[in-house]
């Protein structure tokens, strides 16, 4: 038995972005019964609205007080690294920070911003295929599975655990990313995966804390928000919504 890893990153703070326009626009097309999600721009061009600038914020004065993260890896969407960069100002400290696209948002291909009625409208098909093969294996035609997600996300942690300095390392990313994340880490079931899902939306500038334990990870907190109460940002959760479920914008 190899012994358990004694350097490297010893914490992964997992941090979803803040409340972007296009979670915005998903929520108020669900509430309308609409088909369609009014956005203007690609996916990873989606932009953080006030509330979500504030947020980001407010994490930045959460994480003057902890441990501060020694390397960044962000999403290079731009929700995401927009996130990053207003927490780090705010915080007032410099890592080392790595774009990596394997910690982009899923890709929904045909369903992309459709709403739940928009999907079982336009893709009949599609939604009877996605309720057979259920949430964990089914992919949108010209998207990915949330398997495919946690394909990208082993790869990627394997390259964190091989580069990574010694001590915390911060992951700005997505809804999906975060839970596909933990599932990896800690050994977690597609039943699991899901059910925590359901029962405890990512919300927007949550951080979701992840020790070191020998070779494998804890989880220490989950959707942890108590730094954007604390500065009187709002606190938003926007669901999940994806491939008949609503908001593709994680």
């Amino acid at each position: 038995m190899a012994p358990p890893r004694t350097t490297g990153p010893t914490e992964l703070l997992l941090v979803r972005h803040g409340e972007s326009t296009a979670n915005v626009a998903a929520s108020a097309a669900e509430a309308a019964g609409a088909l369609e999600i009014a956005v203007d721009r690609r996916d990873a061009d989606v932009e953080l609205s006030e509330a979500g600038e504030e947020q980001a914020r407010a994490l930045g004065r959460w994480l003057r007080s902890e441990t501060p993260p020694v390397a960044v890896w962000t999403s290079p969407y731009h929700r995401a690294a927009s996130t990053a960069e207003l927490a780090l100002a705010e915080a007032g400290i410099d890592p080392t920070v790595h774009v990596d696209e394997r910690l982009r948002d899923r890709d929904l291909g045909i369903t992309d911003r459709l709403t739940t009625a928009g999907v079982r409208a336009r893709y009949p098909e599609e939604a009877a295929r996605r309720e057979w093969l259920g949430k964990f294996y089914y992919r949108p035609p010209g998207g990915e599975s949330w398997t495919d997600l946690a394909l990208r996300v082993r790869s990627l942690l394997d390259h964190i655990d091989a580069v990574g300095p010694d001590g915390p390392v911060a992951l700005f990313c997505h809804d999906a990313v975060v839970l596909i994340i933990r599932y990896v880490c800690e050994g977690l079931t597609e039943r699991d995966l899901l059910d925590i899902g359901a029962s405890t939306p990512v919300a927007n500038a949550s951080v979701t804390r992840l020790v070191r334990d020998g070779d494998g990870w804890t989880l220490e907190r989950f959707n942890h928000t108590a730094h954007l109460e604390h500065s009187g940002a709002p606190v938003t959760q926007h669901d999940d919504r994806e491939a008949g479920e609503g908001d593709p914008h994680e």
